[in-house]
């Protein structure tokens, strides 16, 4: 276990994971023809920055405190994720009644050139399309598996950070 903790094979192993988890997400959307939803969209992000960095920690090959600096820009993207997907999951648990109305879509929204801001504000106080459940895989839907890989990778880089 000792052997694994040391070195760059943590960072490949996240980096590896953040990029199968993006690549599920692009065939689930371009090739089951799943259209994603705004939350959808935004979780991506966060897997893409745990990548990145996770990427560039593997090349670089930091040592004793030198992983905590690629440690806490990825625990900013992995907080990213978990809020994103956490609020997927609690919006695809209300109640029929309580589901927020849905605004427009996203693609419309980058169609029509709006803000950055306003897109994430409309996915996490509208998007009631976000809601909807297309997909599931033993019992959980993919918001849901999402948020177990943000948990499980963030858990992961904690303890390969602070394994000496």
């Amino acid at each position: 276990m000792d052997r694994i903790s040391r070195g760059r094979t943590p960072y490949i192993l996240i980096f590896l994971a953040s990029t199968a988890l993006l690549a599920f997400a692009y065939y689930a959307e371009f090739v089951m023809g799943l259209e994603p939803c705004p939350l959808c969209m935004l979780q991506r992000f966060g897997f893409m920055i745990m990548g990145a960095i996770a990427l560039v920690a593997a090349i670089h090959g930091p040592r004793s405190w030198g992983r905590w600096l690629y440690a806490v820009p990825y625990l900013g993207g992995a907080g990213w994720g978990l809020a994103t997907a956490g609020r997927h999951v609690w919006l695809q648990n209300l109640p029929e009644d309580q589901v927020p109305d849905c605004g427009p879509g996203l693609y419309f929204m980058r169609q029509f050139e709006f803000p950055m801001s306003e897109i994430v504000r409309e996915a996490f106080t509208g998007a009631g399309e976000c809601a909807e459940i297309d997909w599931t895989f033993l019992g959980l839907s993919m918001p849901a598996w999402t948020l177990l890989w943000y948990v499980a990778l963030t858990v992961f880089m904690l303890w390969a950070s602070r394994i000496r």
